[in-house]
């Protein structure tokens, strides 16, 4: 195990609306505010959308167990945010007076239900919301750690500095 200290920063309270599209609107956010490292709980209703509900296999490197969702699913969860640098930014005339640019690498966890129904898993792709999902988002401050491909399994990991 690895660990980085840190503080709460500034902490933010968030309503996406109906057909919002959770790691859309997230990924505005996290780059609005230039977060860097954070942690954010939330609760609401997806209308459908896609999430991964683990591996098919426990294998490395894992294939995802894609599930489809529609007609509405209530939902509660966790993420974090955390930057990755992807290459130079096209602001300034030269290489040298170019910077890396630092992406936001969104993860989300939730649990779903409709009616008997449950599903756990990761949030992807276009997950659109159901007429509101509340948050709140804690910034992470002094925390030294970036999200990363990592080589064995081809995953955008956590890695601490």
């Amino acid at each position: 195990m690895r660990y980085s200290k840190g503080t709460i920063g500034r902490i933010f309270l968030l309503k996406f609306e109906d057909d919002d599209i959770l790691l859309e609107e997230l990924d505005k956010f996290a780059r609005h505010e230039k977060l860097k490292a954070a942690t954010f709980v939330f609760l609401g209703a997806l209308k459908k959308g896609h999430i991964v509900t683990g591996p098919k296999e426990p294998v490395i490197p894992p294939e995802p167990n894609w599930k489809k969702f529609k007609d509405g699913w209530e939902v509660m969860g966790i993420g974090t945010i955390f930057t990755n640098n992807k290459g130079l930014s096209r602001t300034g005339g030269t290489a040298k007076g170019r910077r890396l640019v630092r992406e936001p690498q969104i993860h989300v966890h939730t649990s779903m239900g409709k009616g008997e129904k449950v599903i756990t898993g990761c949030v992807r792709k276009d997950s659109k919301v159901f007429l509101v999902i509340e948050a709140i988002v804690f910034e992470l401050n002094g925390v030294k750690a970036v999200k990363d491909i990592d080589s064995s399994t081809g995953l955008n990991l956590l890695k601490i500095l």
